[in-house]
């Protein structure tokens, strides 16, 4: 199952926020060639939005080649969606990490608790029961 985290408070589009988010499941390889995404419908009542949004992205995405759109079928991964290189995986998190620090700092939250959340987080979305020493986050294996 796919986990879309949509922040309306972010000052992003929603569109553009699960268009970014479908990218980068594709990318990593948690959405392989050929996995079919939600419904327009499912995924708009899960997340509380208008399917219009949905369609959107959709669309968007099938124009970048990520998605193609299978009349009566659904919206499937294609074959040409590409995974980031270690670079580009690198140079993303580093850029998630800083937005991630910068909201931590304008809020005055120490560091060890931004930490915290990013292992619980990590945790929650691989099944985990322990992670690595926040030294070595980015060397964890793909499960």
């Amino acid at each position: 199952m796919l986990h879309f985290q949509i922040n309306p408070h972010s000052g992003v589009p929603v569109y553009r926020q699960m268009v970014d988010q479908v990218k980068y499941y594709v990318a990593s390889g948690a959405l392989k060639p050929g996995d079919q995404l939600p419904s327009i419908r499912e995924l708009a009542q899960r997340l509380a939005i208008n399917p219009t949004t949905v369609v959107r992205v959709y669309s968007d995405l099938g124009h970048e080649g990520i998605l193609e759109m299978r009349h009566g079928k659904g919206a499937f991964v294609t074959l040409s969606g590409r995974r980031l290189s270690a670079a580009e995986r690198e140079r993303v998190l580093r850029e998630l990490a800083r937005h991630l620090a910068v909201e931590a700092v304008q809020m005055g939250a120490p560091d060890s608790q931004a930490l915290q959340c990013v292992r619980e987080a990590l945790t929650d979305l691989r099944g985990v029961e322990e992670l690595e020493e926040p030294s070595k986050l980015s060397v964890l294996p793909r499960r």
